[in-house]
């Protein structure tokens, strides 16, 4: 489907909504189960600080499974949307990507003023 330059505008919007409620969320994440993470490590972060050895972190990690949890859920996100921003930087939307953007942007202007996201993208009819 050939887009216009209005849907291609509106596309890049919405793209870069998402992006900025992922980068939120994920701020989110790290000031809340990022942050308690550390602070439940505290001690063997100060140990690590002294004799860092792989072992004492293994071993830090092991006894501290929810913390573990917290920070490999905090660092794997972060990865994964940084990996996601470099693709599209490096080569633009994918295919598949693109035409789940498309199909979400015309259930947006379907559905019109009541989605949440309509006036975002429609600045200059909103007024």
């Amino acid at each position: 489907m050939a887009l216009d330059s209005s849907q291609e505008k509106q596309l890049q919007q919405l793209r870069i909504i998402l992006c900025r409620r992922w980068w939120l969320t994920l701020l989110g994440l790290w000031l809340t189960m990022g942050s308690l993470s550390l602070w439940n490590l505290r001690p063997e972060i100060v140990l690590l600080r002294r004799y860092f050895t792989w072992t004492a972190l293994r071993y830090g990690l092991l006894y501290h499974r929810l913390a573990a949890l917290g920070l490999g859920l905090c660092l794997g996100l972060t990865v994964a949307l940084l990996v996601a921003e470099s693709r599209y930087l490096l080569f633009g939307l994918a295919r598949s990507e693109q035409q789940r953007l498309e199909s979400w942007l015309q259930r947006i202007n379907h559905q019109g003023p009541r989605h949440p996201l309509w006036t975002s993208l429609h600045r200059d009819k909103a007024n």
